[in-house]
């Protein structure tokens, strides 16, 4: 996340409640704005474990 209270972060480790409130208020428009709707889908649908799963087997 390039801004903001999770500055820093990855988007799968910011928590849901961050992105209800920006579903509310509006996502950010271009490439962020996108990734940040489909996690919010993936949280939604208790799917992390499979982003922790690839960035787990895939670490470089």
């Amino acid at each position: 996340m390039p801004f903001g209270k999770y500055k820093g972060e990855y988007l799968v480790d910011i928590p849901e409640y961050y992105y209800t409130w920006f579903k509310q208020k509006g996502f950010p428009e271009g490439k962020l704005g996108r990734m940040m709707i489909q996690m919010h889908d993936i949280k939604i649908n208790g799917l992390e474990e499979l982003i922790y799963t690839i960035k787990r087997d895939y670490k470089k």
